[in-house]
């Protein structure tokens, strides 16, 4: 046998022994009665022939990956993708809400006006805001968050984590979301105080919601807010729903008697907000966050990793 050959098949011996068999080099060194300095060598060996090849699985590296795509196909001003592959899924929403937060913190200046949806994703955002040095920020509430049932929509939790954070007092909402008459939305809606807190919420700089599903658990569906056969229908029409506005796969609301009964900020607003900031840490969102992107309700994106492999998987 050729030198070389011979040293080939030492080098394959001893590295199915390490890598393979997770022998350490001391053991192979005992066992083949050879130096440890040769069995290191013949690693060596192995590595620069292209006998073993080394892959690092970096998450980090795949998640930034995806981000430039989505930034790519939906022209989005930023996106962030969570690496979460990793991460017990009782703490994804934990680990996106944490890194929503930071994002948020890096942003905002003086005198900005902060919109906010609510539900659990929006609160674990707030949950995760680090106290900022800034003056004259306002936080308010950009949908109404009265619920008719003893469900927690997380509303009032979530404007004071945003407005302790930002050292402010909250500017609440506190109406349902949608009405059961579209009169008496269109009576509330003169009040001064609601024309105030909605002016606001068109003026917001940044606006940070979710999305909704159209599933039985979706939280709109658990409010009381809307009948029975309202709920069927929207769960044969839609897709979800963005700031409580239910919409089809691209964008479009799908009744409009329920949108002129839902009060909040329209989606026209949203969608001309400076930094409008999706957050999702659920694949069963995907189909209405697929429908805000194309839309353009959202600039910004910020989303766990296995919700952004399946938008990029996404098909009509």
């Amino acid at each position: 046998m050729a030198a070389k050959d011979r040293r080939t098949a030492e080098a394959l011996r001893v590295a199915k022994m390490y890598y393979q068999q997770d022998r350490s080099q001391s053991e192979i060194s005992k066992e083949l009665s050879i130096s440890r300095p040769t069995v290191s060598r013949l690693l060596r060996y192995a590595l620069d022939t292209g006998l073993v090849r080394i892959e690092i699985g970096d998450p980090g590296e795949t998640a930034e990956q995806m981000a430039d795509e989505l930034l790519q196909r939906y022209s989005l001003r930023h996106v962030i993708v969570v690496p979460t592959r990793n991460i017990a899924p009782a703490d994804r929403l934990d680990t996106v809400g944490h890194a929503a937060a930071n994002y948020i913190e890096s942003i905002v200046r003086d005198d900005d006006i902060i919109g906010i949806g609510w539900g659990r994703t929006v609160h674990s955002v707030g949950e995760h805001l680090a106290p900022k040095d800034v003056r004259g920020v306002t936080v308010v509430q950009i949908k109404g968050s009265a619920s008719n049932t003893e469900h927690n929509n997380y509303g009032f939790e979530s404007a004071n984590a945003f407005a302790n954070a930002f050292h402010t007092l909250p500017q609440y909402l506190p109406l349902p979301v949608i009405f059961e008459q579209e009169q008496t939305k269109a009576l509330v809606e003169r009040e001064t105080y609601i024309r105030h807190i909605a002016d606001m919420g068109r003026r917001a700089n940044i606006a940070v919601f979710t999305v909704g599903t159209v599933r039985d658990s979706a939280m709109l569906f658990r409010l009381g807010y809307l009948t029975q056969r309202e709920q069927s229908h929207l769960q044969a029409t839609a897709v979800g729903d963005v700031v409580s506005r239910f919409v089809d796969i691209d964008g479009r609301v799908v009744d409009e008697d329920i949108n002129r009964r839902t009060i909040g900020i329209e989606l026209a607003d949203l969608k001309a907000t400076p930094h409008s900031i999706l957050v999702v840490a659920s694949t069963a969102k995907v189909p209405a966050t697929r429908a805000a992107v194309v839309a353009g309700y959202a600039n910004t994106l910020v989303i766990d990793e296995d919700s952004a492999q399946d938008l990029l998987s996404f098909e009509n």
